[in-house]
């Protein structure tokens, strides 16, 4: 027997952390709210980042650590809703902290407790949640959204696109953010994959070889550049160093590495009056684990004491090691990307309120928009601002 239609002030598509945000914020100001997600439990994305216990925001959000083709998008949201506001969220909850390093803020226990209070948060006699149904449909009648999920249909003069975008497809995650938003007549920035490994082809294989070592770089792409650790892998470059540039990175680009960040230009000329006798391998070595420093040193091709090499030569080995020059021939997918660049343009919705300019009543917010931060909780803070900036227009 077919159930009967159910009405309510507004339908959110994903309930992960943009949708959560949204549907609390919504159900407060007592509108009623449907929240659904085809996923057996909401904010599992929330349960596994950070290693379990979420980097829910960073410190230093601001609107020029985020990627979108317009960079003046995420202003507005980001303004009225800062990382203060939600550690407040957190600290009310009684829920303790930390920061691990550049901004970043964790659970001290788990995630669980970032999903719990998103949960709470949401008042049970105005948001409706249902999970594990997956939407067979979505149309617009009159003034009015339809969605057909599980064998039910449920009506709303407002519809939010909540769903994220591909990343981590072992999630459940897709593209049907993306559909949806065309079949309203959205237009969509190409997505690709952020946050993900950089994979090394033809000579740089030998680079996998060292797959497990780790230093601090500077990683370089264009005009942008990050200090943070690189890691070799068995199929190229990982580490958040390689994370953050990998946002930035078009193929066809190359990704130069500075392996002493900490060394002056003339390092090696330094060495070489202060220590003569010593090898250009044990100099590079006092700095790098011996697995790189073999590798780059060989690549290099220069051997033998400081004193008795060249200075020009010496030079040119300093240059190459500030300056290592990798072409990545391609990335590691949206399977192993912790988010997607790209999405929904931000030309189609208003940046007050997430509402697309020309269709009244559809909203897009977090993951499944053009809008895409820095690693190290900036893409959570963005699901939390444009989730309140939806849920306080619904």
């Amino acid at each position: 027997m077919t159930k009967l239609p159910v009405h309510y002030d507004a339908i959110i598509l994903g309930a992960g952390g943009a949708g959560l945000m949204c549907a609390a914020v919504a159900g407060q100001r007592g509108r009623k709210i449907l929240l659904i997600d085809h996923a057996d439990q909401p904010g599992k994305k929330i349960l596994i980042s950070g290693g379990g216990r979420c980097n829910f925001t960073n410190i230093h959000t601001a609107p020029d650590r985020y990627i979108s083709q317009n960079p003046h998008f995420a202003k507005s949201a980001l303004s009225r809703y800062c990382a203060n506001d939600f550690i407040g969220l957190v600290e009310k909850y009684g829920i303790a902290w930390h920061e691990k390093t550049l901004g970043q803020l964790f659970c001290d226990q788990s995630a669980k407790q970032i999903v719990a209070m998103l949960m709470d948060e949401c008042p049970a006699e105005n948001v409706t949640l249902s999970l594990g149904k997956s939407i067979t449909s979505v149309d617009r009648d009159g003034d009015r959204y339809v969605v057909e999920y599980g064998g039910q249909k449920a009506y709303a003069p407002s519809l939010v696109i909540a769903t994220g975008g591909p990343s981590i497809p072992k999630m459940g995650a897709t593209g049907f953010a993306y559909d949806l938003a065309r079949q309203f007549g959205l237009k969509i920035v190409e997505p690709r994959p952020a946050l993900v490994p950089l994979t090394l082809g033809g000579e740089e294989t030998l680079f996998r070889e060292l797959s497990g070592v780790a230093a601090p770089v500077i990683a370089k792409c264009g005009k942008t550049q990050f200090r943070e650790a690189a890691l070799f892998t068995h199929k190229g470059l990982s580490g958040p160093a390689i994370l953050q540039i990998s946002s930035y990175w078009q193929h066809g680009e190359p990704v130069t590495v500075d392996f002493l960040p900490d060394l002056s230009k003339d390092w090696l000329h330094q060495a070489k009056r202060q220590l003569p006798r010593i090898t250009l391998k044990k100099a590079i070595g006092t700095h790098l684990p011996a697995r790189l420093s073999d590798t780059l040193i060989e690549r290099i091709s220069l051997a033998g004491e400081l004193g008795n090499l060249a200075d020009i030569k010496l030079e040119d080995a300093a240059r190459r090691l500030s300056n290592w020059r990798f072409m990545p021939n391609g990335t590691e997918g949206f399977a192993k990307a912790e988010v997607t660049a790209g999405g929904i343009s931000t030309a189609e919705l208003s940046s007050k309120n997430m509402e697309a300019r020309q269709t009244p009543g559809l909203y897009a917010i977090g993951e499944a928009v053009d809008v895409t931060g820095w690693l190290g909780g900036y893409n959570f803070q963005w699901a939390w601002a444009s989730g309140v900036a939806a849920g306080e227009a619904l």
